[in-house]
């Protein structure tokens, strides 16, 4: 599969990298839903949380962690709280089949969302 989030990790098109290990890497959303919108991406292709395997769940331990890690950072103004957002197949609002992790803040968040 040669996504659009492939081709980001790839360099084959520009991003807005916040963050990057060997694991994942972080950018800025180009349509953000809240003044702080960030996507983690993991490097190793999962098409959606669904079809997660069991050798790959200390991966989707490292996306949470990498989350609650930048969360921390003054400059993304997350200080009075964050979501973590999954989407799954479309009704979930899945736009790119790559699983990734919204991260979202920086304002008040309403409940239910969307």
């Amino acid at each position: 599969m040669d996504t659009v989030f492939e081709k980001i990790i790839s360099r084959k098109i520009p991003a807005k990298i916040e963050y990057e290990d060997e694991f994942c890497i972080v950018i800025h959303d180009i349509e953000p839903q809240a003044p702080t919108h960030l996507l983690i991406i993991p490097k190793f292709y999962i098409p959606r949380i669904e079809e997660v395997e069991d050798d790959q769940v200390d991966l989707l331990g490292h996306l949470l962690k990498t989350a609650g890690s930048l969360a921390k950072q003054p400059s993304l103004n997350l200080r009075n709280g964050f979501r973590i957002v999954i989407n799954n197949g479309s009704d979930g609002g899945e736009t790119v089949p790559h699983l990734h992790v919204h991260l979202l803040g920086g304002r008040k968040l309403n409940w239910p969302p969307g």
